[in-house]
């Protein structure tokens, strides 16, 4: 499973990751949009206006307190998807190949010392999409057959990814 490196995406923090997919594009493209196929992977149920400019709501997930929004910022499907997350911005493109797709997913950050905490949780969370897609039982992220989280962020921290952000609990 391919690690999240750390960049700057316009100027700010940020973690990428690239997925090869053995599946269409508009299997994956639902996936990332679909809310039904969203609860299998994403770290909250998510409600999504499909249009630019559309809100986006995220609800039930155990590490925030309460319910958070965003906005749509690029909606051009199958392509390209990016929306706000509070403070951060999460774009997800992608493209065709000979044999699937590949989906370059980058999680722009509010702050950088935030980037071994989110490619961890985003690790575990690609690795739901990753079976959901499939078609393998695909539980979501805060299941217990979900890969671990810890040991994924201490491997990150060791790596050198910046880190010190505090560390939700989960409720």
């Amino acid at each position: 499973m391919e690690q999240a490196t750390f960049v700057q995406h316009d100027g700010r923090p940020a973690v990428r990751f690239r997925r090869t997919f053995g599946h269409p594009v508009e299997r994956v493209w639902a996936a990332i949009t679909e809310t039904e196929d969203l609860r299998h992977w994403f770290p909250s149920s998510v409600r999504m206006e499909q249009v630019v400019g559309g809100r986006i709501e995220f609800t039930d997930d155990p590490n925030i307190p309460a319910a958070t929004s965003g906005t749509v910022l690029a909606f051009d499907p199958p392509r390209r998807l990016a929306y706000t997350w509070e403070t951060d911005e999460l774009i997800f493109e992608l493209a065709p190949t000979d044999a699937g797709c590949v989906l370059t997913f980058v999680h722009v950050l509010g702050a950088e010392n935030a980037a071994a905490r989110t490619a961890a949780g985003w690790q575990v969370c690609l690795a739901e999409l990753d079976k959901h897609v499939d078609g393998e039982p695909a539980e979501g992220p805060h299941s217990s057959s979900a890969l671990p989280w810890q040991p994924v962020y201490d491997a990150y921290v060791a790596a050198g990814m910046p880190s010190g952000a505090p560390i939700p609990s989960a409720g």
